[in-house]
């Protein structure tokens, strides 16, 4: 995915295994927005969608020996990646397409007279974002209060509190805390804590000799912001080093990207709040729920303890300074992107152009309406279905949907390598499965979200203050199953092991996954493809520890689980394989859980396209069988470039491959692949014998 929002954007805890318009929904009105002005979409501003096309298709190259290159070689040779983008393909494309008509609706809701509800947040957002005269004016004055607190920090008690008070606005510097369904009893929701603050993607990045460039880049950076904030630069250099420091203490006690991934068991370490304590007392968590205010639970989860122990003993010996440096250094990074031009300067400048190679700045309203998103998308999201989700959609989604299931049904009742024990625990699992289509059933009530038009970095802050406080007030409440972990308007779908529920937002229901006007073979290809990668997340390497009600339990015998091991095994050392640039090799382990689901979603997804068209004879468009139109437009959308430093830090914190190897691995996995072209043993494109990996 793209750069991780900074911890001025409240990412809300969602436990995934990740992952035409211009028709008006008149079924689902605004819920507590003013209605009264109509919104409307001006297409012919919209970016061409990227339906799959056989003119993209290169002849020239074989199928069975380069089929990612006999899809999109041509696409990609053509299509250079945008100077405000570090990758571009079929979901970037999609994207465009998606921000192009947020931007219309934020124009129109800051347009309004007396707008309420959605429009006015959407409405002040986008007008305050977009003032860049007040924001460069302002410079760094609407964070000087949070640095003026820092600096008077004189004691390790001191410093706690000010820990605890700041982590109550939202701006919790060190660790992630949220409210998310407890593992053993998924209907409640519990207190989450886990690690967190560093700057740099991963742990890997402080002590990894490949990314020494990067870190000492890092350091000049630090350097900079602290400078831009006020600070002597002989002193910002010498406070960066210290930062540097600090972060590497951190970086030693946390978890990799890798290990994160691929544990689930490790988000969740349920204690007492004594224990708690007792692991950082120097912290004082009953202070800090006393400060959230929450009350203080019987248990909690504790992820990752030894970071917090650690968080606890440099409480006590980090001298105050060295932690003034960092919380100061953090607070203005964090603000940096919505601050005068000079710290959104500096901020493009390290974690785009440097750290992932973007060429050119995002312009101001694209930049605006990622911060709108990251705080308010569902507010926009209520506007955004107005106008670019047709009914009809939902509609066929529900029967590609069903198809789906069917098809995994089958299959999961046909595997050889799983006994009938195991097979009831699953096939019970396959029946509690739930499908969110387009938007919510329910939206989420935005009452008590003050914004004006004084201040954008003002109205930030009362969003991100208000999300954090909507999101740990549910801690101890009953888990809200009609809650989504995804804007309409996002270009994504996912799978939630906490609810065993997949979901699909309206955004991505456009070519090439969903084409209302296309053949079967390309909808299955395509989205059908998609829904079955999601089914089959709940029965991943992660998914499959949770059971029908997404309770995290053991359903497995031991026999079944060793054969799913051995299988799983073999597809980490088919993607170690995959050299994605000179000496830089696809992560197995890291990618696992995408790389099973994209098998068996392929595979459910092609038996479901040969039960829906059994009567009907193939059509043979164009000189392609159905068949192949179903591997082609797979193929269509993983069509990606990538620029050589997103490459690199993808490889090392991304749980999904590079597009590229997503494209083929899967189909070489197929015999209905090597049938559809005709390949033979021995080429590339096709895997027999103890190398064909067949899981769900």
């Amino acid at each position: 995915m793209l750069k991780q929002p900074k911890s001025l954007l409240l990412s809300l805890a969602v436990t995934l295994a990740l992952a035409g318009c211009g028709g008006s929904d008149t079924t689902n009105p605004l819920i507590n927005g003013s209605g009264a002005t109509a919104l409307t979409l001006d297409e012919s501003k919209l970016l061409p969608v990227n339906r799959f096309s056989q003119d993209d298709i290169d002849a020239g190259v074989d199928a069975c020996v380069a089929f990612g290159d006999h899809v999109n070689g041509k696409w990609l040779a053509a299509n250079d990646i945008p100077g405000d983008r570090t990758s571009w393909g079929s979901f970037e494309v999609l994207t465009e397409r998606s921000i192009e008509i947020q931007r219309q609706l934020a124009e129109q809701a800051a347009a309004m007279d007396a707008a309420n509800g959605v429009e006015k947040i959407v409405g002040d957002l986008w007008a305050t974002g977009l003032d860049e005269a007040a924001i460069n004016a302002q410079g760094i004055a609407p964070i000087q209060p949070q640095l003026d607190a820092i600096a008077a920090i004189d004691t390790p008690q001191a410093l706690a509190d000010y820990l605890h008070r700041s982590a109550s606005t939202g701006n919790n510097l060190l660790f992630r805390f949220y409210a998310g369904p407890d593992f053993k009893d998924s209907s409640m929701n519990i207190a989450y804590a886990s690690q967190g603050g560093l700057g740099l993607p991963d742990k890997t990045y402080y002590f990894d000799a490949a990314y020494r460039d990067k870190l000492a880049a890092y350091e000049a950076h630090i350097a900079k912001v602290l400078e831009l904030s006020g600070v002597d630069p002989a002193q910002a250099a010498d406070q960066a080093r210290h930062v540097i420091a600090f972060e590497t203490r951190l970086a030693d006690a946390s978890k990799s990207r890798v290990e994160m991934s691929r544990d689930a068991e490790l988000r969740y370490n349920p204690v007492s709040l004594a224990d708690a304590e007792k692991i950082a007392p120097a912290f004082g968590w009953s202070k800090f729920f006393e400060a959230q205010g929450v009350a203080a639970p019987t248990m909690f989860s504790l992820a990752i303890p030894a970071f917090h122990a650690e968080v606890g003993r440099m409480i006590g010996d980090v001298p105050l300074a060295q932690w003034q440096s960092y919380l100061r250094f953090r607070t203005v990074d964090n603000a940096a992107a919505y601050l005068s031009d000079e710290f959104v300067q500096q901020d493009y400048d390290f974690y785009a152009k440097t750290l992932r190679g973007q060429k050119e700045l995002k312009e101001r309203g694209k930049r605006v309406l990622d911060a709108i998103n990251g705080l308010a998308g569902e507010a926009l999201g209520q506007m955004y279905v107005q106008v670019a989700f047709p009914a009809e959609s939902k509609a066929r989604m529900e029967e590609l949907v069903d198809n789906l299931r069917a098809a995994l049904k089958t299959r999961i009742e046909n595997l050889a390598w799983m006994g009938d024990d195991t097979k009831k625990k699953a096939l019970e699992k396959w029946a509690s499965f739930t499908p969110k289509i387009g938007y919510p059933d329910q939206w989420r009530d935005w009452s008590g979200l003050e914004t004006g038009r004084d201040s954008y970095l003002a109205n930030l802050r009362a969003a991100n203050e208000f999300n954090y406080k909507w999101n740990v007030g549910r801690i101890g409440q009953p888990v809200d199953r009609s809650e989504w972990g995804m804007s309409p308007q996002t270009v994504n779908a996912y799978y939630r092991s906490s609810a065993n529920e997949i979901v699909f937002p309206a955004a991505i229901l456009q070519p090439p996954f969903f084409d209302p006007e296309a053949s079967d073979d390309v909808n299955y290809g395509g989205i059908g493809a998609v829904i079955g990668h999601e089914m089959i997340h709940g029965y991943d390497d992660q998914g499959s520890r949770f059971g029908p009600t997404g309770n995290f339990e053991n359903w497995w015998t031991e026999a079944d689980a060793a054969g799913f091991k051995k299988l799983t095994d073999q597809l980490i050392a088919q993607f170690n394989g995959y050299e994605a640039a000179p000496g830089q090799h696809v992560n197995g382990k890291l990618t696992l859980g995408e790389n099973i689901a994209d098998l068996g979603g392929l595979a459910v997804a092609f038996d479901a396209m040969k039960a829906a068209t059994a009567d009907s004879e193939d059509p043979m468009t164009g000189g392609m069988s159905r068949d192949q139109r179903f591997f082609a437009n797979w193929a269509t959308v993983w069509r990606r470039n990538f620029t050589d430093e997103e490459l690199k830090v993808r490889l090392a914190t991304d749980s999904h491959a590079p597009a590229n190897f997503r494209a083929i691995a899967a189909p070489s996995n197929l015999p209905a692949f090597a049938a559809a072209y005709s390949c033979t043993p021995g080429q590339p494109m096709v895997r027999t014998g103890g190398e064909q990996i067949v899981i769900w």
